[in-house]
């Protein structure tokens, strides 16, 4: 049976106006290219959001813009971590899930959490919600790194069904993959690795590349779950320059670039994160010229 959290899942953006105010009516626009692009379902205030610049109010309506214009065509998940459990619980217990699917919540930063600590953290999270629950390991960001016994460990608990695994470390990834529950699913949270990773039986991608190329990405992804690998390879050919320069100046700021050169949204970043440098925006044009 198909996994719920199969397929193409989008890291979305949240597009900001020159005042620097969240701009609606181009998360509209976002949205409406997304499903046209045959996405699978939509990830909101994650990393690639810039959830952490959001207030509370801005987050909830972000959530209320996407629930509208996707209406019901494809699941919602939502992001909702921290390194303070207790904060992410509450925050967690006050949500209104109403026509959400999912919750994607990331390992807690920072303050480096043992296994154990990690494992009770999301415990305690799962517990709270009301949904389904997705695990996010970024290492890279986080500074510390969710062990495979630890994910099959949750894994374990009724309504923890993914993990969002952005290590890199095939090892780990394998040994997840080899042991996990049935009904369990690992998904990529690295767009470049997307391919070889579905090949050792991942079920897709939560995607940054998917906000400007939603289509392509699903192309590669739904042809590499059938075991066409070709006819991935070409998509996957056909994105990788966009894929590693999206990335060289720091994430969100190359997919925004190229959602601005599209036209969806206009080229503006809340700080601490800032625009790609000029040299980084007129390579992204060049090769998008070149992808058709």
């Amino acid at each position: 049976m198909k996994h719920k959290f199969s397929g193409t899942g989008v890291a979305i953006i949240t597009p900001f106006r020159n005042d620097g105010s969240v701009n609606f009516n181009a998360l509209i626009s976002l949205v409406k290219h997304l499903l046209k692009g045959k996405i699978d379902y939509i990830v909101a205030l994650g990393t690639t959001g810039e959830t952490a610049t959001l207030n509370k109010d801005e987050k909830q309506a972000v959530i209320n813009i996407i629930k509208e214009e996707v209406n019901g065509k494809v699941p919602i998940v939502i992001g909702i971590g921290g390194n303070n459990t207790q904060e992410v619980v509450s925050n967690v217990k006050n949500q209104d899930f109403e026509g959400i699917s999912g919750l994607l919540s990331v390992s807690p930063y920072y303050n480096k959490p043992s296994q154990k600590g990690l494992y009770r953290h999301y415990k305690d999270i799962a517990t709270a919600c009301p949904v389904d629950v997705i695990l996010y390991n970024v290492p890279g960001r986080t500074g510390g790194n969710i062990s495979a016994e630890t994910v099959l460990k949750l894994a374990e608990i009724k309504n923890i069904v993914a993990v969002k695994e952005a290590s890199a470390n095939f090892e780990q990834i394998m040994e997840i993959i080899k042991h996990k529950p049935e009904d369990f699913a690992v998904i990529s949270g690295d767009d470049a690795l997307t391919l070889p990773l579905i090949s050792i039986g991942m079920t897709g991608v939560i995607s940054v590349v998917a906000n400007a190329y939603p289509f392509e990405m699903s192309e590669i992804v739904n042809h590499a779950s059938k075991g066409n690998l070709k006819k991935a390879r070409e998509f996957h050919y056909k994105l990788i320059d966009f894929t590693n320069c999206i990335f060289s100046d720091g994430n969100p700021a190359g997919v925004k670039a190229a959602l601005n050169i599209m036209g969806i949204i206009e080229n503006n970043l809340r700080l601490p994160l800032t625009k790609v440098n000029r040299t980084t925006y007129n390579k992204l044009e060049g090769i998008m010229k070149d992808i058709k």
